[in-house]
């Protein structure tokens, strides 16, 4: 629905300009307008406004982009308080009441940042405020990390950032290699400036209720929390290695041993129990934690290469980490799709079913695996010629990457096939992906290798 329509007095901050149809250059066409929509999005957080007017002028239809929280540029120029990029917006007929992920509209977001000169303008267009941050919203208290903090809750001043160094980035702020009582640890720091975000402090606490329960040898080992002061802070075990991202842009494609042990590492992570439910948990329906397990599934929701990481310098083990954006979902019966929707994740490993903003299930981690299996056995990310956005939309047109070295194994091709089917349905669980790497595994010749370069 267009919201508010065209402005008042017709020219819609520029010279008007007839968007160009597809035409015979479809795919070129697409391409590019692909590539606009995160370049709208970006300009309006940038706050250029001779930028995205000639975006509108070329391609009217980038009024509605939405990028994976299902935000619109209209939202970004709200909560910034670009009053000059809103009211572009709007005159290009802007959804003045769009709904960002969180069901935020633009209004609600300028009220949140207090942007007064935009909320008078949204306002004056019919825009309503409700969602999270929004004046008409009713708070409810964010609820606190597990009651009983056991022996969890980290002081502050026990961590040691004087020779820290950043070695991620996160959503809302940085992850750093720091010390707590002599050793390496990684902590995941909200940024000051939102501290304060009443959003940011449920992800960060509903991050922290998961990974108190979980405990697997191949899940990175939650150590504690900041909770009671601010900056509030995430502690777990620090990797040597590095990311899985990083170590095949350096290694490039893996051995099939390799490659088969990697992948089983993933996959124990995903379906098998931890040995305990943590030392402050009582009975509270979990017992053993389980990801993928009913009756209690965790989504990851977010697996990729850059969230697998490496043990230590000689990658002989590998880890699964940031459950910032995971989901615990509590199954009613065997064949329940969960009522999750909208873009969450990253554009590459995304399952079609997410991008096309359809209901979805666990089988969207089993998606995002074959796409990183994929990538470790081509040795370039899927799809690496086109851009991460553009990639997931020609995902879920049904196209997939293309299998270019010559001597894989047929049992792993078909298990990658198997795993990233356009019907979730067909795509097999992960005990029996287990069942399969470790049958291939048995079954792998000593000699076998990838024979990228033969016909």
């Amino acid at each position: 629905m267009g919201g508010a329509g065209g402005g008042k007095g017709g020219t819609p901050c520029g010279p008007s300009s007839s968007s160009e149809g597809v035409g015979e250059k479809g795919k070129q066409k697409e391409k590019a307008r692909v590539s606009r929509t995160s370049l709208i999005l970006w300009h309006a957080h940038q706050n250029d406004a001779a930028a995205v007017r000639k975006l509108l002028e070329e391609d009217r239809s980038l009024v509605h982009a939405r990028d994976y929280d299902n935000r619109t540029p209209l939202h970004v120029a709200s909560l910034h308080g670009w009053t000059d990029i809103a009211k572009c917006l709007i005159d290009y007929g802007a959804d003045v009441n769009a709904q960002d992920r969180w069901k935020n509209t633009p209004l609600a977001d300028a009220e949140g940042a207090k942007k007064y000169a935009v909320i008078e303008l949204l306002k004056s267009y019919g825009g309503l405020s409700f969602g999270q941050t929004g004046s008409h919203f009713e708070p409810k208290p964010v609820p606190p990390p597990l009651p009983n903090k056991c022996d969890w809750e980290i002081d502050p001043s026990e961590l040691d950032f004087s020779n820290s160094n950043i070695i991620g980035k996160g959503s809302f702020g940085e992850i750093l290699k720091a010390y707590w009582r002599g050793t390496p640890v990684a902590v995941k720091r909200i940024l000051p400036s939102l501290s304060d975000d009443r959003l940011v402090i449920q992800d960060f606490r509903h991050e922290v209720n998961l990974l108190v329960k979980l405990r697997h040898p191949n899940i990175v080992q939650f150590l504690g929390a900041v909770t009671e002061k601010k900056p509030l802070m995430l502690i777990t075990e620090y990797l040597r290695g590095g990311d899985l991202h990083q170590y095949l842009k350096e290694k490039g494609s893996l051995s099939p041993s390799t490659a088969i042990n990697f992948a089983l590492d993933i996959a124990r992570e995903i379906k098998l129990p931890s040995t305990s439910a943590g030392s402050c948990s009582k009975d509270n329906g979990w017992g053993m934690a389980y990801l993928h397990n009913e009756p209690n599934v965790i989504v990851h929701r977010d697996l990729k290469p850059r969230n697998v990481l490496l043990v230590n310098s000689s990658a002989d083990h590998l880890k699964v980490g940031d459950f910032g954006l995971s989901k615990l979902i509590k199954v009613q019966n065997s064949h329940d799709v969960y009522k999750m929707t909208g873009e969450t994740g990253s554009y590459r490993y995304m399952a079609p079913e997410v991008f096309k903003h359809r209901k979805y299930d666990k089988k969207v981690d089993v998606f995002s695996f074959a796409m990183i299996l994929y990538e470790m056995l081509e040795g370039d990310p899927p799809l690496a010629n086109y851009e991460p956005y553009e990639a997931a939309k020609y995902v879920a047109e049904g196209h997939r990457p293309s299998f270019r070295s010559k001597g894989y194994i047929t049992e792993l091709r078909e298990l990658t096939e198997q795993c990233w089917a356009a019907d979730m349905n067909q795509r097999p669980a992960f005990l029996e992906i287990l069942k399969r790497l470790e049958k291939i595994k048995e079954n792998l010749p000593t000699d076998h290798h990838w024979n990228i370069f033969n016909a």
